[in-house]
């Protein structure tokens, strides 16, 4: 069984993605298969750098970074949305996959989950 959580929530202003997060983590700490992918303007969350200090959170990076340790396969960033907001590969955390057609990625996975 494995699942793809789509977040295509802005990083900052709602919790939706990162009680996304949590859940990918949740899912992974119990060995099940899981991966994210990020859409629309939740493709803001693969952002390096991110400077939060206007919005009073904490920087999601490290929270990105910990998610090949907590066992989440793969992060995948739709390339549609990336160009909608500029983002390349060197803007990006690491370990993110660009996906040109998240509709067949979406078709690769037995359960889906969406944040928001």
């Amino acid at each position: 069984m494995s699942t793809l959580i789509v977040i295509d929530q802005p990083p900052y202003g709602t919790w939706a993605g990162r009680e996304a997060l949590d859940m990918a983590f949740s899912l992974a700490a119990f060995d099940q298969p899981v991966a994210l992918l990020f859409t629309g303007a939740g493709v803001n969350w693969l952002r390096k750098l991110q400077e939060t200090s206007e919005v009073e959170q904490k920087s999601v990076e490290k929270n990105l970074s910990a998610a090949p340790i907590f066992g989440v396969e793969a992060m995948y960033a739709d390339a549609a949305a990336c160009v909608r907001y500029r983002l390349t590969l060197e803007d990006m955390v690491a370990g993110v996959v660009m996906s040109e057609s998240s509709s067949d990625l979406l078709n690769q996975y037995k359960h889906t989950a969406f944040a928001g």
